[in-house]
């Protein structure tokens, strides 16, 4: 399902230029076709990835907001997609398939996400499942939907602070509760950070938002965050209770 809130149409002619053997710059994709908006010292920029919206998800992992790394996954998926004619809607998800989370960040999450037994909760084999044949039961996105660059490093949630930023709130607190209400059943929301975690717990208490269920505390899964094991290890047992519960309540 392609998303209301989607620059597609809009960026097509100038992601239609872009060469699909080409290793992207930032020259190239940070530029005036794809900027959204600019405040101050940050800039959002298009990038196709985070455009559709899989309602029959079951579980949903929030990040802040695409990377660079992502990003450049994401244009070079959707020029290879669109240069075999494909529909719009399969060139939106399979460019969703390959740019979420792609990286060693992808190999942590997928790690974290067996530990805390959701492949038990699922019947699968691995969360990598999840990525690939099992696709179907999950919802990437991340809750600034475009990639946000501070003074052209990507933004990481707390230089400003969400809340300093009309550009950001907007996404945050307006555009990314309406995508999640597309979800039609009640899942469990995989909150990535802390940034995300902040604005996962005030969404939380919306009535439309109130039947997910969210394993806050979770660290994020980037192979920079330092703490991440520690910080994992020490919730371990409260992530695997949540799951638990979660399952049961799926099945009752």
């Amino acid at each position: 399902m392609i998303s209301q809130h989607s620059y597609f149409q809009q960026c097509l002619p100038a992601i239609q230029q872009l060469h699909i053997h080409t290793n992207f710059t930032k020259e190239q994709l940070l530029q005036k076709d794809f900027l959204i908006r600019q405040e101050n010292e940050l800039s959002m920029y298009y990038s196709p990835h985070n455009d559709y919206i899989n309602p029959d998800a079951h579980i949903v992992i929030a990040g802040i907001t695409p990377g660079w790394f992502q990003m450049k996954t994401a244009f070079k998926q959707c020029i290879s997609s669109l240069s075999q004619h494909h529909s719009l809607e399969e060139v939106l998800y399979e460019t969703k398939k390959a740019a979420s989370f792609s990286g060693t960040m992808r190999v942590n999450l997928i790690e974290m996400l067996d530990q805390c037994g959701i492949s038990k909760a699922m019947r699968i084999n691995s969360a990598a499942e999840l990525f690939a044949s099992q696709r179907d039961l999950l919802h990437t996105t991340s809750i600034l939907k475009y990639p946000v660059f501070y003074k052209g490093k990507n933004y990481t949630g707390h230089q400003p602070p969400i809340e300093r930023s009309s550009l950001l709130s907007r996404y945050a607190f307006e555009v990314f509760p309406q995508e999640l209400k597309e979800v039609t059943n009640p899942c469990l929301i995989v909150p990535l950070g802390k940034a995300v975690e902040q604005v996962l717990r005030k969404l939380a208490c919306k009535p439309s938002l109130s039947r997910h269920t969210y394993l806050f505390g979770f660290p994020h899964p980037s192979g920079a965050n330092g703490h991440r094991k520690r910080i994992f290890e020490e919730h371990l047992n409260e992530f695997t209770e949540t799951v638990e519960k979660w399952a049961a309540n799926r099945k009752s």
